[in-house]
């Protein structure tokens, strides 16, 4: 007789678990902004967030989370702003290892991390080295990251090489996430209906969950909410329901 599954808190399904689950962390600002504080004091509060979420996925068995942290784009907005979320991602980094290690989480980086200034970049590096052998969850940062670009990079990659025959599976393999299985969840916050330049090869069948709600209020309850929302979709990467049946 088979062993009946166990149902996880929150009425999750074990077997249904998201493998790789991507956020755009949106609202920091409006959130700062609804409570007359300056925007730095939104993003520290997103880093609130970001711990309850890395330690929830963990818990709940997501293989990869992606995270992204700061766009390519992000390089064009004040540059007071932008010195304080390289201050605050270094202290935070710094601050963050050894719980991160202590609950077994491993750190990826993907994008052109060289453009970040020296100290957090090598704040970043010193925690990827740090974190390399754990085998949990894959905490993995989109940093200086723009989707385009990526896949630039990798056509630039592929010239190079000289390749003249290039299938999907191919060229997967000169993206950033060369490594990293496509998400199966993109969860956005804030509201906002667009993918802001993340992931744009990778989220070709991804399911995708928007919610209101901005990120520094974004927490256990929250995701709990986008898993059973993906829990309750029919994937069927172009195919018909009676096919999947029959599989």
């Amino acid at each position: 007789m088979a062993k009946a599954e166990t149902t996880l808190p929150d009425g999750l399904v074990p077997g249904k678990i998201p493998h790789h689950i991507a956020i755009i962390m949106d609202g920091n600002g409006r959130w700062a902004k609804q409570r007359s504080l300056p925007r730095i004091a939104g993003h520290r509060e997103g880093i609130n967030s970001v711990r309850e979420i890395v330690r929830v996925c963990g818990e709940l068995g997501v293989k990869i989370l992606t995270l992204y942290t700061f766009s390519s784009e992000n390089w064009r907005r004040p540059r007071q702003e932008v010195s304080a979320l390289m201050r605050l991602l270094l202290v935070t980094i710094n601050r963050e290892v050894a719980d991160l290690n202590r609950n077994n989480v491993r750190l990826t980086v993907i994008g052109r991390i060289n453009d970040l200034p020296e100290k957090p970049r090598q704040g970043i590096l010193n925690g990827i080295e740090a974190l390399k052998n754990n085998t949990g969850l894959n905490l993995n940062l989109a940093l200086s990251y723009g989707g385009r670009q990526e896949i630039l990079d990798a056509v630039r990659d592929i010239c190079r090489q000289g390749l003249q025959e290039v299938t999907e599976q191919e060229f997967s393999r000169h993206l950033y996430t060369a490594d990293i299985p496509d998400p199966d969840l993109l969860i956005r916050t804030s509201g906002e209906l667009r993918l802001s330049n993340f992931l744009l090869w990778q989220l070709a069948y991804t399911e995708i969950y928007v919610t209101e709600v901005l990120w520094p209020d974004f927490r256990r309850a929250e995701l709990v909410k986008a898993i059973l929302a993906y829990q309750g979709r029919e994937r069927r990467f172009g195919r018909v329901s009676e096919q999947l049946d029959a599989r």
